[in-house]
């Protein structure tokens, strides 16, 4: 098995079509063509379903291409890895995070980082948990900040708690001070308030939704289905109130009121994530430290 006709068997499973798989690799579709069959005789099974104008796979080329793409991601970062220069003056760190830490955490430390090895590519990847586990176990991350408890425990996964931050409420300050007006406000409290809900998958939703049942009330939505920066434009134009992280508050807190939560209040922990079987690239063992000694 040639790691080249791994590349190839990639590009037709995720274009479902040779001749733009060729194009995407850079090759005769030809030559694509007999390695991909090459490979079929060397496993012994078929990958693809060939149709006029359709291709699928097979339960064969189901099974390899997780196998395929974490194959190639690992090689992807070995040599990066292999191609930074001493003193970390070229390469790159792929990391993943929830938007409220693209919008809380990150900024300061992704800052100081950067002027510190102005020549490190950072590429991130924005999405839940859920999404940033899965995209880790591939290989397609270096490190991922996620939300414990982890949607799918993995233990393919290794994490450290980076930090617990504490929730609160934020609502417009021309609105009614919600729960009544008290300087700080109790789940029981939002009862009754029309909350600003982000959207399905959402580690925040998914706790503040099982907040207020545990409070014995179902949540009232006056809109649902946003992302971090679209819930506080929500908020700030008077729709409803919504629970976000402090840090969050306290970057966005402009045209914004907050109100802290009654002890023990809400809270939740932010670990940093990374494969166990793939120690990370130098650069990103670096921003790993940085994150860990905030």
């Amino acid at each position: 098995m040639q790691f080249q006709q791994l590349q190839y068997f990639v590009a037709v499973a995720e274009t479902r079509h040779f001749t733009r798989a060729a194009e995407l690799v850079h090759v005769a579709q030809p030559s694509l063509s007999q390695q991909i069959k090459a490979l079929e005789r060397e496993l012994g099974a078929d990958l693809f379903q060939r149709a006029r104008g359709n291709i699928t796979l097979t339960d064969a080329g189901e099974a390899l291409l997780p196998l395929a793409r974490r194959i190639l991601a690992d090689a992807d970062t070995a040599r990066h890895e292999v191609q930074e220069l001493a003193q970390l003056r070229r390469g790159r760190v792929r990391l993943g995070a929830t938007p409220s830490l693209c919008t809380g955490l990150l900024p300061d430390v992704l800052r100081a980082f950067h002027d510190r090895y102005p020549g490190i590519q950072l590429l991130i990847e924005e999405s839940g948990s859920h999404d940033l586990v899965r995209e880790l176990a591939r290989g397609a991350l270096d490190l991922a900040l996620v939300v414990l408890p982890l949607p799918t425990p993995s233990p393919a996964l290794t994490t450290v708690e980076l930090l617990r931050e504490d929730l609160v409420v934020v609502s417009s300050p021309e609105a009614p001070k919600p729960g009544g007006g008290g300087r700080a406000v109790r789940i029981a409290d939002l009862e009754g308030e029309r909350l600003v809900m982000f959207r399905h998958g959402y580690d925040l939703r998914e706790l503040t939704v099982a907040a207020c049942r545990s409070a014995g009330f179902e949540p009232d939505f006056a809109v649902e289905g946003g992302e971090m920066d679209a819930v506080l434009g929500f908020v700030r134009a008077g729709l409803g109130v919504a629970v976000v992280p402090r840090m969050v508050a306290a970057r966005s807190g402009r045209g914004l009121r907050v109100t802290p939560l009654v002890r023990p209040g809400l809270h939740r922990t932010i670990a940093l994530a990374h494969r166990s079987d793939v120690a990370p690239p130098r650069a990103a063992r670096e921003l790993q430290r940085m994150l860990l000694e905030r």
